[in-house]
């Protein structure tokens, strides 16, 4: 069965809540139909509805900003002459201003399997807002593109919550963006009237590609699915003095930096038989960001096998093979600030806590590490299974 995104669906059948409603839309350019109609047309284009402002998250509507921290400013559709409200720049949460005269909240945002993708937590801060403006929140729902990988990393700890997370779930988790918000309504929002639009046809043990639905980057550095199946473990490369591969074209797929040893470092990862996935040398030269014009030395990850590949324990593997064989311990972590947190270390803020850092500072075992992942991650499943909205 074709599987159709929350916005295929809307658009096939309009919600009955939605005929005579003026909508406020968190949108962004992953936000299309399976025919490629972007969602202000879907809904301009319905004589039942109408839009009257958009709202857009990291990295602009357009996907147009690029990294952390560099924030994108408000302004006026140049068609529809409606509002056009940034979420990542003065203002994180929607204001009672912005939402007046708005009936309800539609989301739609493509999320990739990462607790840290900040999608959800600019979707959190919107419920907070929609709660107290008493209107409702509708969530345009959309699969998982990596619903097939095991869960995988640390549950997020209460006192590590930033902008890059914001409820104790899993770093890899198999959620949708619906089943999340379902999870911090129960945890964190109750008096949040949400419903969530279901994507039909996707089943949670399945990888993007299967579901015939369009590959619209959701973020700069997310050129192809292939990207989100390591991404939620080498996105901690961002925290780290390594390069995660910004600057070429296969981001996070690419880790290096110019004192790696690059020959000792893969002969280091193959011994270690990680399952799903295998290592080549790849050395690039960044246009941008990390090193960039330098040449670094360094491995690409290729995921051979989505069913048993765990991003998280690849990456901390990864970071411990680079301190074992580049001279002299290169390997640092990066200091505040990092996503609007100036005071937690970023490393930590990313896997969930701080013993991850510690375990590949002070050299303990890795399957201990693993192990504490492991424990967290099954109560987390028990407790998820009441809530999941899609089957495995």
């Amino acid at each position: 069965m074709k599987t159709l995104s929350g916005l295929d669906v809307a658009a096939a059948r309009m919600p009955a809540e939605f005929r005579g409603k003026k909508l406020g839309i968190l949108c962004h350019s992953s936000s299309i139909t399976s025919d490629f109609r972007f969602i202000t047309e879907v809904f301009d284009e319905d004589s039942g509805t109408t839009v009257g402002a958009l709202f857009g998250p990291q990295h602009g509507l357009s996907g147009q900003t690029q990294d952390n921290m560099i924030e994108w400013e408000s302004t006026t559709h140049p068609v529809l002459g409606i509002p056009v409200y940034s979420l990542y720049g003065e203002h994180r949460k929607p204001t009672q201003e912005m939402l007046r005269g708005l009936d309800i909240l539609v989301v739609d945002l493509q999320d990739v399997g990462a607790r840290l993708y900040t999608y959800i937590w600019t979707v959190k801060l919107c419920m907070e807002a929609c709660e107290e403006a008493g209107i409702p929140l509708y969530i345009l729902d959309r699969p998982n593109p990596i619903g097939k990988i095991q869960a995988d990393g640390p549950v997020l700890k209460e006192e590590f919550f930033t902008f890059v997370g914001g409820a104790s779930i899993p770093l890899c988790h198999r959620m949708t963006m619906g089943e999340m918000a379902v999870w911090i309504r129960e945890k964190h929002i109750p008096g949040c009237d949400l419903h969530v639009i279901r994507a039909e046809g996707w089943r949670r043990n399945s990888l993007y590609g299967e579901t015939g639905l369009p590959w619209v980057i959701p973020s700069p550095n997310m050129p192809t699915p292939q990207t989100t199946l390591v991404y939620p473990g080498t996105v901690l490369t961002e925290a780290l003095n390594l390069s995660e591969g910004r600057g070429t074209v296969i981001p996070f797929e690419l880790q290096g930096a110019p004192f790696i040893n690059s020959e000792k470092l893969l002969k280091e990862m193959r011994n270690r038989k990680l399952p799903g996935c295998s290592f080549r040398i790849h050395d690039f030269i960044p246009t941008f960001h990390k090193f960039a014009g330098q040449y670094c030395r360094g491995i690409q990850i290729h995921v051979t096998d989505a069913a048993t590949f765990r991003p998280v324990v690849t990456a901390l593997h990864l970071y411990d093979a680079i301190i074992k064989t580049s001279p002299g311990g290169s390997l640092t972590f990066n200091p505040p600030p990092y996503e609007y947190e100036y005071r937690l270390m970023p490393f930590d803020i990313l896997s969930g806590d701080s013993r991850m850092r510690e375990v590949l500072e002070q050299g303990l075992p890795l399957d201990d590490e693993i192990s504490r992942w492991d424990a967290s991650i099954s109560e987390f499943t028990a407790e998820f299974s009441h809530m999941a909205l899609y089957g495995d």
